[in-house]
């Protein structure tokens, strides 16, 4: 017995297809058809229709909002002081669950942590107001860097700092080393002060994170400060802002 076999290959078409519904998702049949013919490729629109349905492109997908990509930056120390600061969120619970985040503000030059305000919520209103607050009585950086958090996407805070001429460093995503210098001082925030007490008020954490922070300007010893403190270091260099 003989029998017809058919010898087309739709791999071609099939791969064409998907690559077109992964970067446009909202279009249909008429424009990849159309994109496909501008690209040279001389399938039958039949064929094409064919493999279309096959793959149920018909059956419109919900589109997933995407992060821009990130390009790699390299994490040089600031030469001067303001050049660039690094902010951060880290989260933890009072004595009767109730959950809270900590604001974490600290320049790259000298590693000094600028602000560690708690607050059951910080949205994007809440951060600019405390950057407002460190602009009162410090120069204001060139540039920040953040990571991807909503907080940092929010018309409120780009418009904030495109308004102060300031550049948003976004780190990759899931790539917190970018952010090197703020996670260790996290760190040592977390050991010294969340891991160490317990807090029954949003009051008692902010108490005891001015007096840390405190303590880490002035005595906290950084290697990459050759051993000395944040201000310390800042006033050896005598730093002309």
């Amino acid at each position: 017995m003989y029998y017809y076999v058919c010898k087309k290959d739709d791999e071609p078409v099939i791969e064409k297809l998907s690559e077109l519904s992964q970067k446009y998702p909202t279009r249909g049949f008429d424009t990849y058809y159309g994109k496909i013919r501008l690209e040279g490729l001389e399938w039958n629109r039949k064929r094409v229709l064919r493999v279309y349905r096959m793959l149920n492109l018909k059956i419109r997908r919900k589109r997933k909002r995407r992060i821009p990509s990130r390009v790699k930056e390299s994490l040089a120390v600031p030469a001067l002081l303001n050049d660039t600061w690094s902010i951060d969120f880290m989260s933890d619970s009072l004595e009767n669950g109730r959950r809270f985040r900590i604001l974490n503000v600290m320049d790259d030059c000298n590693r000094e942590a600028l602000l560690n305000e708690a607050a059951f919520s910080i949205p994007a209103e809440r951060l600019v107001d405390a950057l407002k607050r460190l602009f009162s009585n410090r120069e204001k950086p060139k540039k920040i860097r953040v990571d991807n958090g909503p907080e940092f996407f929010s018309r409120v805070f780009t418009a904030f700092c495109s308004e102060n001429r300031i550049e948003l460093c976004y780190i990759q995503p899931g790539k917190p080393s970018q952010n090197a210098y703020i996670e260790r001082l996290n760190r040592t925030f977390r050991e010294d002060v969340l891991d160490a007490y317990l807090f029954s008020s949003i009051q008692q954490v902010n108490a005891m994170a001015y007096e840390w922070q405190i303590d880490y300007n002035a005595n906290h010893p950084h290697k990459a400060l050759a051993g000395q403190s944040p201000w310390l270091f800042m006033g050896n260099n005598k730093w002309k802002n």
